[in-house]
Parts: C-alpha cells; sequence; structure tokens
C-alpha cells in the first residue's frame, strides 16, 4: 500500500474511531441528544448530515485557492446551507415522517459543530480525496454513535427495535430512556465504558514497555 493509500485509510478510520466526533470530540451533541429516541432517527441524523459533510468538504476543497481569508466562514456556511436544503427537500419529500421528527434538527445543521469545523480545519487546507475521507469517516462515525445512542434508548425505552418487539410482553419500558435525561445516560455510560478501555490499554502498553525494559 503506497503512502497516498495509507494517509486516505487512517484519515477515513480517524473519524470512525481515534476522533470520533460524539464520543472523543464531544461534537455535535445538540441533534445527538435531542433525536436520537430511535434506532431510525439516529440514522436519519447520521445519514443528513454525511451527505452534508461529504458535499460541503468536496466544495470547500476544490474552491479553497479562490475563497478570500476574510470571507470564508460566510462562504462555508452558504455552502453547507445548500447541501443541508437538498437533504431538506429531500427528507420531505421521500420520508415525511422522519423529516416530521427530525424538523429543526436538518435546518440547524447549517452551523453544526462538526461540518463547518472539517470545512474550516481540514478541507479548507487539504486536496479533494482527503477531504472526502474526512467527510466519510466523520460522518459514518457520527452516523454509528447517533445510531447506536438511538438504538440503546429504543430497546431500553420501549422494548422495541424499529418498531418490533424484542425483549417480550414482560418487559417494563424504562420510560427514562425516551426522555432527554436518556440521551445523557446512554452518553454518559458509553463514554466512561470508551475511557474505562482507553485506560486499560494505556496501563498495558505500559506494562508491557517496562517488561521490555528489564
Amino acid at each position: 500500500m503506497n503512502d497516498k493509500a495509507q494517509c486516505l485509510k487512517k484519515c477515513f478510520f480517524q473519524g470512525i474511531c481515534y476522533e470520533n466526533p460524539v464520543f472523543r470530540l464531544m461534537l455535535g451533541l445538540c441533534p445527538t441528544l435531542a433525536v436520537t429516541v430511535s434506532l431510525k432517527n439516529g440514522l436519519a441524523i447520521g445519514i443528513a448530515a454525511t451527505f452534508v459533510l461529504l458535499g460541503s468538504n468536496i466544495i470547500v476543497s476544490l474552491f479553497k485557492d479562490f475563497v478570500p481569508a476574510q470571507v470564508r466562514i460566510p462562504c462555508y456556511i452558504l455552502i453547507i446551507a445548500s447541501f443541508v436544503t437538498i437533504a431538506k427537500l429531500v427528507l420531505q419529500a421521500y420520508f415525511p415522517l422522519v423529516y416530521a421528527e427530525l424538523g429543526l434538527f436538518v435546518d440547524i445543521m447549517v452551523v453544526n459543530c462538526i461540518i463547518l469545523g472539517r470545512a474550516e480545519a481540514f478541507a479548507s487546507k487539504n486536496s479533494v480525496s482527503m477531504s472526502i475521507a474526512d467527510a466519510l469517516g466523520m460522518g459514518i462515525g457520527f452516523t454509528l454513535a447517533a445510531g447506536g445512542i438511538g438504538a440503546i434508548r429504543e430497546i431500553l425505552g420501549s422494548g422495541k427495535l424499529l418498531g418490533i418487539p424484542i425483549l417480550g410482553s414482560a418487559y417494563n419500558p424504562v420510560t427514562v430512556m425516551v426522555l432527554a435525561p436518556g440521551a445523557f445516560i446512554t452518553i454518559g455510560v458509553i463514554m466512561a465504558i470508551i475511557n474505562k478501555f482507553n485506560a486499560l490499554k494505556q496501563k498495558q502498553a505500559v506494562k508491557t514497555v517496562d517488561y521490555c525494559k528489564s
């Protein structure tokens, strides 16, 4: 594998694992907390955000040398708003029920810190191919996080997944999980598990280094 392919691979997996926008960078929490009451909603907002990320990253990277530094942020917002409008119209036309549930959170993707941040911090400084890899990695990372949170909340809050009962009629739903506090609890528990896992990995790495030195 050549150096460029390795860079693209690293850039792609960075957003999914090591710099996951929700669990590592703590970005995009507003829609994540608000709409992830089910797996369907989590995947829908994630896919919409990935589309906007991909489109805006490509355009910003293509025209980065032609945008004056003084007006770069307004230009980025205009580009992002164009793709958000496309996503909104597609959802309204073909998935009206999903759009009704997502509502305002589709519109405010224009100022979503993940999308605007990647345009400013990455796409404006890198090639189109790298920007595509970054957008896909960040988008998939956000989608997996939002979908995972939505699935956990839906299962515990209703005993169902995608509307299909999976825990049986004897299960007593934990109502708080489909309310706002349920999102905070779910994210907090997942982040605690991730941090504990990372701490154990670091501890094991230190032990390995010490063993090699002895």
